[in-house]
Order: structure tokens, then sequence, then C-alpha cells
């Protein structure tokens, strides 16, 4: 069992400004400002959480994609229609469309 790491108390001022930039920034990230600091300080990456709209996207595309397994399943037993091959090329081409309004927003 490794021994606990010392721990340092820091005190700093910032203006009015930077203090709001600060808790933005942190709130952005899902992070406390305390977290947001210490990953700043370690170079760990820092992302913004995905917005509502980006969950969203990524379930639709989470649902089109099991629709699309669903459909290269039948296609691989044997079992699948003209129509199951032309659903399932729609709902890839859904799949692109998402992708594109994610990438491109």
């Amino acid at each position: 069992m490794g021994l606990p790491k010392e721990k340092h108390h820091l005190h700093i001022e910032l203006t009015a400004e930077q203090y709001q930039q600060l808790c933005r920034q942190a709130k952005l990230c899902g992070l406390c400002k305390r977290a947001y600091i210490v990953r700043l300080i370690d170079g760990t990456p820092i992302r913004a959480r995905p917005s509502q709209e980006i969950k969203d996207l990524r379930t639709e595309i989470h649902h089109i994609g099991n629709n699309i397994n669903q459909i290269a399943r039948s296609v691989n037993a044997g079992i699948a229609t003209a129509e199951d091959a032309r659903r399932g090329l729609f709902l890839l081409d859904k799949v692109y469309e998402l992708m594109y309004q994610v990438a491109n927003p």
C-alpha cells in the first residue's frame, strides 16, 4: 500500500472576468473548478460535454445501426427481401445525413 500523497493548498486571486471564465469553462466540461484546473496542470485533454442535440443524434444513430444490423442478419441468413435491402440503404443514408449534421453544427 502506497503512502498518501502530500496535498498542498493553493490560494490564487482572479479578476471577476477570469473567475467567470473559469466557472464557464469548468461547467462546459462538466467539471468542478478544482478538477478543471488540475486537468489543465496535468495536461489532460479537456473536452466540452456534448450538447443535448448531439446526444439525441447519437441515440438516433445507435437505433438506426441496430436496424441495419437486423437487416444484415436477415441477408446473411438468406431471408431478406428486396424491400429489406432498400430499407437498409435508406437507413444507411440517414446515418450519413446525421453524421454530417454532427460534424457540421
